[in-house]
């Protein structure tokens, strides 16, 4: 199996499908720090990072925003002193797919 941080996001559209249980036992090992959460019946993945200051939070908020950029799919990201928690998961389909893992396991590279 390829790491997950080697791969690229695909176009994703309204009605793909979302990722699997099976699927998910599959690329959840590869992020372990990422919890699964549901918000309003949504499952997402969330992470917290922590940080010695503001400017190291806010550098590290902005090195994800250029990753997700770079792969066209966004998280919501919650910049606060010494800490940035990052919830990947795919709008269009209400819920997750490969890209979150994908994006979960280049979010952590970022360290």
């Amino acid at each position: 199996m390829k790491e997950l941080n080697a791969l690229k996001c695909e176009a994703c559209q309204i009605g793909a499908p979302q990722a699997t249980e099976e699927e998910i036992k599959t690329w959840k090992p590869q992020i372990p720090d990422w919890e699964l959460i549901e918000t309003a019946g949504v499952r997402m993945l969330r992470r917290t990072y922590t940080f010695n200051n503001f400017q190291k939070a806010l550098d590290f908020t902005n090195q994800v925003g250029q990753i997700a950029e770079e792969e066209d799919h966004h998280p919501s990201i919650l910049t606060e002193w010494g800490k940035v928690t990052v919830t990947w998961w795919t709008h269009k389909i209400k819920g997750l797919h490969r890209n979150d893992f994908i994006m979960a396991s280049k979010t952590d590279t970022l360290l």
